[in-house]
């Protein structure tokens, strides 16, 4: 009777959790890419290319995925402004960018789950730690790598100044630090 009562309980409260957080089939998405997908989607119509460059292990990744990825607002200024890439940054995948082709030549089967080896387009993109944005331009040339998890509003700052090239006009750490002081976000922080 007792074992009753607790998946009575355990029904309920799952069950409550799902009201509470619901999960629409028609919830907004970032529309994700291959890097290939993107080059060639950038030959007909010209973006900035965004990449989320993840692990499949890393705990930020993961809440950069939950709460800043399926942010209205973030899913729609980077659906209409960016082509989104999402990139495994210990997977094997071949990936070719720029006349090179890179896979993972260490990746262990085993360890799908858990580290692996580095994939070389990661060393090659410069990142070297989990999770790292990395911001392309149209003609798929390095913007800047941005590490660590970020919150909507905090994103927005970046997906902005790549997107309006604010960066273009920033020569000093000082100029940097004067867009982020007048920097007023207008994402929704959910």
């Amino acid at each position: 009777m007792k074992k009753l009562q607790y998946l009575i309980a355990f029904v309920a409260f799952g069950t409550f959790l799902s009201i509470q957080n619901p999960v629409s089939e028609n919830e907004a998405t970032i529309k994700w890419l291959t890097i290939e997908e993107a080059l060639e989607m950038q030959k007909q119509q010209p973006k900035k290319i965004f990449m989320d460059v993840y692990t499949n292990w890393c705990g930020p990744c993961k809440m950069l995925d939950k709460y800043t990825f399926h942010n209205a607002d973030v899913v729609d200024y980077i659906n209409d402004n960016y082509y989104a890439v999402k990139f495994d940054a210990e997977g094997n995948s071949t990936v070719n960018f720029k006349e090179r082709t890179f896979s993972n030549p260490n990746f262990d089967p085993a360890k799908v789950k858990r580290r692996n080896a580095v994939h070389e387009f990661t060393r090659y993109l410069r990142v070297n730690s989990y999770p790292t944005m990395v911001f392309l331009d149209e003609d798929a040339n390095m913007l800047a790598p941005i590490s660590g998890y970020l919150k909507p509003q905090q994103l927005e700052l970046y997906l902005k100044l790549f997107k309006e090239n604010k960066h273009k006009e920033m020569t000093t750490q000082e100029a940097f630090n004067d867009y982020y002081r007048a920097f007023k976000p207008s994402f929704k922080a959910e």
